[in-house]
């Protein structure tokens, strides 16, 4: 059997594909013969001569064995950079017919199924397009460059193995079921603990950057030292955002990853109520059926909070954990305000008793004080617990930020008063905008009655491990050095204190951070004093950006309201879009954005239709083939715009969450060496050699040893100058632009030529064939853009139609 190896595209009608071999290997073996072999990595494809790489002949005693012995050596084919027509000729001759020697001239019309391919991974030649591109263009989300050659290889605590991992929170659970491990929790003497390292502590500091290989490398050995923890924060608040958008990260695999490699603590997750992981209201079904997905891919206890502390919003998800899964409902007291002061007539002590008998009936089986600003007080806490516990029966959780440097004493105040978990960060991931220290805080209550029983030399280990792995997120840092009282004054959440500066950054407006702050008080105060976390903490934060930029004080905001165009964030507050606040909005300054819109006055969510799930997900699963589970559909159904840049994103660059992380955000230096895992066992040893010159369309050749063998990628600089002619391409339906690369070779019609629907218009040549380019419809020729004898790229338009009247 003899088979030409083509560079054609099989799924586009056999057109010729061009461009530059990354990669080429070819077999042999006994009754395997090579002709016209002349392909090699690096060899670039022309449009203007044969396809052809090479012809493969077997031979062997009959039909299937001479059959198989081919399909072994097409299988053995590496070709990558250009398409080729080799999974079309291993379906063609591993089909039962073709076997069997009846394959006739009608063999592929009777057999469509013959045109469709398992898509090929081509894990290695995308990890070094990616690599490639950060070398030439950087990562645009990193501002700022760093010394890789001074970063600390991260150090992982030693763990035995082979011993089973020991049994912990996520056991009793299983064994007493949801009531009694609630009972357990509150008769617990020692005070347990939730680590935040995983979630808030780097989305606090590191503007939510961690990479999952970070993680992932201390998650099992996590779980094999410190099998008392509580519970580890793993997942939800902007993680699930980030994940996406800038580390071009799957959230839901980051969750399985780490459910797998800790089967014994229970994982928690921080979840926005009505608003699920998004900054917007979705309908309940979507809610409800993210909850379910969320549960089934590993957590056990959803935070559930609402920015404005409205009930309403929370009950959906409450009922969704409770009735749905069998994991905890945990809902949140958003604190603000100062209670022990006498002058807050607001947010009192009151407000927030009722709200969590309220959280009580609503069916939480805890309840949380989610203090975002840090600004619950030592005397605030040991008030406010020890009123909490004698109002609900259920377990209370305290968590905070340390910005202010003093949430020690509260956590020591609030122990006292009989708090039964709270939160906290490994140490050099703890403090400042982040949850206190873990590690002192067990120092800490060594020897008292509510001791953590946490191993501290393995915690310290820990902590080694993440002040090393810190070193290459510099660039993510908040910029906050040291602990201040500022923050009982601006009340900025420090979840949003380390991404409000790059925001500023990007808006240019770095150097007026202070003035910044000052409006976030401003913009507060306009809005009504709101409680402050994502997504309201966002309206303030992007009121006072606005204020900021336009130089705009309170007075004008409050005075100028109707003439000015706010952030739609801004708008969509007001439009009762995030609930209602629990002593109203400010409605003068409502009327005044909103004109003649007319508010919400109940939950969002009522007036959003129910998606469709089941259809949805068929279209979903047709538009997106390669992230087709119902996870990835639920990404999608959140961040629509988001998951369509990071479906792209994977066509073009695979998965890079196994890229190690300094080589991720600053790329490779010539000479060295990285080590990337594309599989269990399977790694690729990457080693830049050389970065060219751009070429004359502004591109550089990128050179590689890949496991030993040269691998070449072009890449397009971004800064380089293009000198080589550019054609205008195909963007309106009036444009006929050119199938595939080529030249013009004949131009049929002239500029006012009346044309009928399939009439022939031009001519491409390409590798010694022609392809006709006919009319899209019925009307006149309108102009010739491009000559006889023009080379024309894909899509360059060629000639246009005249407009249709």
């Amino acid at each position: 059997i003899q088979c030409r190896i083509t560079t054609e595209d099989p799924e586009n009608n056999f057109l010729p594909d061009y461009g530059r071999i990354i990669a080429y290997r070819s077999p042999g073996g006994f009754g395997i013969r090579l002709d016209a072999g002349s392909a090699y990595s690096g060899m670039q494809i022309s449009p203007f001569f044969d396809s052809l790489l090479v012809k493969v002949t077997s031979s062997a005693q009959n039909l299937p064995r001479a059959a198989e012995r081919l399909e072994r050596a097409l299988r053995e084919f590496r070709v990558r950079g250009v398409k080729t027509n080799i999974l079309f000729l291993i379906n063609v001759i591993s089909h039962p017919a073709f076997r069997a020697g009846k394959a006739t001239v009608s063999f592929l019309t009777e057999n469509p199924k013959l045109f469709e391919y398992e898509p090929q991974r081509d894990r290695a030649n995308k990890v070094l397009r990616y690599l490639a591109d950060v070398v030439v263009n950087k990562n645009p989300d990193v501002k700022g460059e760093i010394d890789k050659s001074q970063l600390r290889v991260p150090k992982v605590p030693p763990v035995v193995k082979s011993l089973p991992i020991p049994s912990g929170s996520k056991q009793k659970l299983q064994e007493l079921g949801r009531e009694k491990f609630l009972e357990w929790v509150r008769a617990e003497k020692r005070v347990l603990l939730t680590d935040t390292t995983f979630r808030d502590a780097h989305q606090s500091l590191l503007a939510t950057r961690v990479r999952t290989i970070d993680i992932l490398r201390v998650a099992e050995p996590l779980a094999r030292l410190q099998p008392q923890l509580f519970s580890l924060e793993v997942w939800g608040g902007a993680t699930f955002d980030v994940a996406l958008r800038f580390l071009h990260e799957c959230p839901w695999e980051r969750l399985r990853a780490i459910r797998k490699a800790v089967p014994n603590i229970l994982l928690q997750m921080l979840l926005r109520g009505s608003n699920a992981v998004g900054y917007t209201a979705y309908p309940d079904n979507v809610v409800e059926a993210f909850v379910e997905e969320a549960s089934t891919n590993g957590i056990d206890i959803f935070r559930i909070f609402d920015s404005l502390n409205w009930v309403p919003a929370m009950e959906t998800s409450i009922r969704a954990v409770r009735e749905r899964t069998e994991s905890l409902a945990e809902a949140c007291i958003c604190y603000t305000g100062h209670v022990t002061d006498p002058r807050e007539t607001r947010y009192t002590l009151s407000y927030y008793l009722d709200l969590a008998k309220k959280l009580e009936d609503a069916g939480a089986h805890l309840i949380a004080i989610k203090d975002m600003a840090g600004l619950l007080r030592p005397d605030a806490a040991e008030v406010l617990i020890g009123k909490l516990k004698e109002t609900v029966a259920l377990p209370i959780h305290l968590h905070t930020h340390d910005t202010s440097s003093i949430q020690a004493a509260t956590y020591l105040r609030a122990i006292e008063a009989g708090v039964d978990v709270v939160d906290v960060a490994i140490a050099s991931l703890s403090g400042l905008t982040s949850q206190p220290n873990m590690n002192s805080l067990a120092a800490m209550l060594e020897g008292t009655d509510r001791e953590t029983g946490l191993d501290r030399e393995s915690l310290d280990q820990f902590s080694v491990y993440w002040e090393a792995v810190r070193e290459a997120y510099a660039p993510f840092e908040s910029g906050l050095k040291a602990g201040t009282a500022e923050v009982y004054h601006h009340e900025i959440p420090g979840g949003q204190y380390s991404n409000l500066r790059p925001q500023a950054r990007a808006l240019g407006l770095d150097e007026k951070f202070e003035e910044i702050k000052k409006n976030y008080v401003s913009a507060n105060e306009i809005l009504g004093g709101l409680i402050k976390v994502t997504p309201s903490s966002k309206v303030v934060g992007d009121l006072a950006l606005f204020m900021t930029s336009n130089g705009l004080s309170r007075e004008d905001v409050v005075e100028k309201a109707s003439q000015l165009s706010f952030p739609e964030s801004v708008k969509g507050f007001l439009r009762g879009e995030l609930g209602q606040p629990p002593f109203g909005f400010p409605v003068e300054f409502q009327r005044a954005v909103l004109k003649d819109e007319k508010p919400f006055t109940d939950r969002p969510n009522k007036h959003l239709t129910p998606l469709n799930l089941e259809s949805g997900l068929e279209k979903f699963q047709s538009d997106f083939p390669l992230k087709s589970s119902r996870a990835d559909f639920l990404s999608a159904t959140l961040y629509p715009k988001v998951f369509a840049e990071y479906y792209r994103f994977c066509e073009e660059y695979g998965d890079v969450s196994t890229i190690p992380s300094p080589a991720f955000f600053y790329g490779v230096e010539v000479g060295e060496e990285v080590r990337v895992e594309i599989a269990p066992g399977k790694k690729l040893i990457v080693e830049l050699i050389f970065v060219g010159e751009p070429n004359e369309e502004g591109e550089r050749l990128v050179n590689f040893l890949l496991n030993g063998q040269m691998r070449s990628v072009l890449v397009k600089d971004q800064k380089a100058r293009i000198t080589k002619k550019v054609n205008r391409k195909a963007e309106t339906e009036n444009d006929v632009g050119a199938p595939l690369q080529g030249k013009v070779s004949k131009i049929v019609k002239k500029s006012g030529d009346v044309v009928r629907a399939g009439e022939p218009l031009f001519l491409i040549e390409a590798m010694k064939m022609e392809t006709t380019v006919t009319s899209p419809r019925d009307g006149k020729l309108g102009s010739v853009i491009l000559e006889e004898g023009a080379l024309v790229e894909q899509n360059d338009v060629v000639v246009t139609l005249a407009v249709s009247e």
